[in-house]
């Protein structure tokens, strides 16, 4: 069966997230996003609650949400995670979390770099098939705005954008695959799933009867990687998303 359809991963897929690059600060031995000192000094105009308390009450919801949402790869939006925090904090601020949404994603967006030829092979390949993109994100405005400053946003299918905070479940769960495969209006065996994690992205898509392609640029190591995995095999391994026409093209 030719291949009608492919769906990517967004971050070190599409874009490259890098954590690197992205500010820090220390703290009690701890390194913690920059972002961490901008929201709480943005929450100590609210309530006068020292940094210590700010980081700990973040740290307690994060571990209440691993319980009801992240074992059962249900996502946590960003802003749900700041009100969560507000509301620990006995803070009544219904446009606060909002803010401090935007700081922390803000914060993420400058570790973003754009790989310039991405949107040439996007191109070659949305002449013949339709194209899609299948994300674990915690804020779908920032995910689309990244595709949008990287010039991509207008060469995948509009229809066919699934960010995991607006869908409410995470890849490796078959039911986004599902999503974007139906927005798409192809069958699963057709499309053929490009992204970095091979938990998420490779056993996520097989088990949604996918194809899928491991892309390896931002793994560190591969070969010890794939050793560990002990789900499916990808069907194919790329280290750079310009394989892809012709990986497509002998698969005919």
């Amino acid at each position: 069966m030719s291949i009608r359809a492919v769906v990517f991963d967004l971050f070190d897929t599409l874009v490259d997230l890098r954590w690197d690059n992205l500010p820090v600060t220390e703290h009690r031995g701890k390194r913690l996003p920059a972002s961490t000192l901008v929201m709480h000094e943005r929450v100590r105009r609210s309530r006068d609650v020292d940094l210590d308390t700010f980081v700990d009450t973040i740290l307690e919801g994060d571990r209440a949400f691993a319980e009801t949402h992240y074992q059962h790869d249900r996502e946590v939006p960003t802003q749900l995670r700041f009100s969560e925090l507000l509301r620990r904090l006995e803070i009544e601020d219904a446009e606060l979390a909002a803010e401090l949404t935007l700081l922390h994603m803000g914060v993420l967006r400058s570790g973003v770099e754009v790989l310039d030829h991405h949107g040439a092979v996007l191109d070659r390949l949305r002449a013949t098939l339709r194209l899609g993109l299948c994300s674990n994100f915690s804020h779908s405005e920032t995910a689309l705005a990244v595709l949008e400053d990287a010039g991509l946003r207008d060469r995948l299918d509009p229809g066919a954008l699934v960010v995991s905070d607006t869908f409410g479940l995470r890849k490796p769960r078959a039911e986004i695959f599902a999503e974007v495969v139906g927005r798409l209006g192809v069958a699963p065996a057709e499309t053929l799933h490009v992204g970095d994690s091979l938990r998420a992205d490779v056993a996520g898509a097989a088990s949604a009867g996918l194809r899928t392609a491991w892309i390896t640029r931002r793994v560190a190591d591969s070969g010890a990687a794939l050793a560990k995995h002990d789900g499916p095999s990808p069907d194919h391994v790329i280290g750079d998303l310009a394989e892809l026409p012709d990986l497509i093209a002998a698969a005919e």
